[in-house]
Formats: C-alpha cells, sequence, structure tokens
C-alpha cells in the first residue's frame, strides 16, 4: 500500500525547522515506541546539521517491552541515545534533562569554564504527528502551551517554552516526509495514528497488521477475537471476512477494519511492536 501525506502547511514547517536549528544544541525526536523505527523522520538528520539527537521512545506502555529494549540496545550500537517513557505518567520525565545533560557534558562544562554557571539547553522538539509530543511538552513545563489533541497535524506553529532552568524547548508540527521508501512505513504509521485516517483505505491497514499480528501476536487475536489455530492460518483477506461475519456485522468489511484500528490504538489487543529489531542488530 502507498501511502503519502505531505501538505502544504508541512513543507512550510520543514522550511522552519532548517531555519531554527541553527540556535538549537540537542534535538528530541519523539517517535512512537510500537514504531520506533517508522516514526523517525530521516529528513530531520539531513536538516539536523549534526545536531546531536536524544530518541524518546514515547507510548512505551503500549508497546512490547521486549522489543522497545532490543531497539534502545539497537539505536545504542547506531550512536543514537533512546529512552523509553509514557508521557502519561510523570515518573520517567526527568530523565529527558537527565540524559540531555550527559549527551550535552562536554559542551556544558566548555560554557561552566567560561563563567556561565547555570548553563541552559536549548532543544528543539520533533516528532511524526500524534506520537504525543506536545503532550511531552506541556508536562515539561507543567502548563497546557503546546496544544494536544489525539489526532495528526494538531500543532502547528512553533514555539519556545522553558522547562525549568535548564532547559528551553522549541516545539514544531508534527512532520512527515514526502516518500516513504518502504510501503510498509505507511501502513505502521496509519495503525498508530501518525497518518490521517481520510487518507487511507482501512482494509489495506488492516491486512498488514493482521499478517503480523498473526506471526508476531498471534494469541493477542486469540484473546480478543476468538480466533482460532486453524484461522490463523488463512491469509489476512479471509480472517478479515471470517471476523466480520463473527461480530455481527455481516459483509462490512469496513466496519470491522475501522473496529479492528480502534482496538488497536486504544490497546484492546495488548502491546505490540510493529517495527522488528534486525537479526543482526538484536
Amino acid at each position: 500500500m502507498t501511502i503519502q501525506w505531505y501538505p502544504g502547511h508541512m513543507a512550510k514547517a520543514q522550511k522552519q525547522i532548517k531555519e531554527r536549528l541553527k540556535a538549537v544544541d540537542l534535538i528530541l525526536e519523539i517517535v512512537d515506541a510500537r514504531v520506533p523505527e517508522s516514526s523517525i523522520n530521516p529528513m530531520i538528520q539531513e536538516l539536523g546539521q549534526n545536531k546531536p539527537i536524544l530518541l524518546i521512545m514515547n507510548k512505551a506502555d503500549m508497546a512490547d517491552p521486549r522489543r522497545t529494549q532490543q531497539w534502545i540496545e539497537t539505536f545504542k550500537k547506531r550512536g543514537i541515545t533512546a529512552i523509553a517513557l509514557d508521557a502519561q505518567h510523570k515518573a520517567k520525565l526527568p530523565m529527558i534533562e537527565k540524559v540531555a545533560q550527559e549527551i550535552l557534558a562536554e559542551k556544558l562544562a566548555k560554557k561552566r569554564a567560561k563563567g556561565i554557571r547555570n548553563p541552559v539547553i536549548r532543544a528543539m522538539c520533533v516528532g511524526v504527528p500524534n506520537v504525543g509530543k506536545s503532550t511531552i511538552l506541556n508536562r515539561l513545563v507543567q502548563k497546557n502551551i503546546a496544544v494536544t489533541g489525539n489526532r495528526p497535524g494538531v500543532t502547528k506553529n512553533q514555539q519556545w517554552l522553558k522547562a525549568g532552568q535548564t532547559l528551553e524547548l522549541l516545539d514544531t508540527p508534527g512532520v512527515l516526509w514526502p516518500k516513504f521508501e518502504d510501503p510498509t512505513i505507511g501502513s505502521k504509521l496509519a495503525l498508530t495514528g501518525a497518518i490521517s485516517d481520510a487518507i487511507y483505505h482501512p482494509d489495506d491497514v488492516v491486512i498488514f497488521a493482521l499478517e503480523h499480528f498473526k506471526e508476531y501476536y498471534p494469541s493477542q487475536l486469540q484473546k480478543v477475537y476468538k480466533v482460532t489455530d486453524a484461522e490463523l492460518e488463512e491469509p489476512a483477506a479471509e480472517l478479515i471476512m471470517i471476523l466480520t461475519k463473527r461480530l455481527g456485522f455481516k459483509e462490512d468489511y469496513d466496519r470491522f477494519c475501522v473496529k479492528f484500528i480502534n482496538d488497536a490504538r486504544q490497546g484492546k489487543l495488548g502491546r505490540f511492536t510493529l517495527d522488528v529489531v534486525p537479526v543482526e542488530a538484536s
């Protein structure tokens, strides 16, 4: 399935990000822990001008914990510092400031040597739509300054936010990139809500998702939809027809597909991660 979504406000935001990167010390890239690699925006690294990046894997409470740890280790091997948290719970949020200081330790030490007692870290917060970026920002600054919403494309403007004494954060709109090189990325981002529901067909997304769940999380399909061992052997398209009728939707296959997508987003299918760690990195 080919999904493309790159409206005008995203092109404008990309230009603004590039212009303002010169003023920042660090890039905080927020990704969805269920799609930690697929929700990394390749444009950020291209625009990043070699700025250090701290990858924040949000919604970790909805992701497969084993895979989350595997991805943290994989990113480390790639030279990227990553931490996992859930923005809805404040307990781990102080990690962001602590790890940011560790990443910039040398730069901060030089500033202190010049007589700056409490050097401030200026960080740009970036992320694809609906990864919880604004929620993290609001909790860090302890105010509802950044606009939030459970749909892509809520934050439209860029704004600086002060988080305590050591962090100044620049909020930016959620930005996708013009073309997905791997077509499965579109399906993954659609299932997790990073792409507007208006631009994809739900059965394409659910066919991909069912194949993934059949291979990696079959017990969750069995628990939620009473899928039998024999039905797990069926192609995803056939399974959609079976489950549509089982749920009393007759032949309204789209109705089942929309339900499946909502069930996945709301955590009713349990914890899952759609990005599989490469064998050579696991």
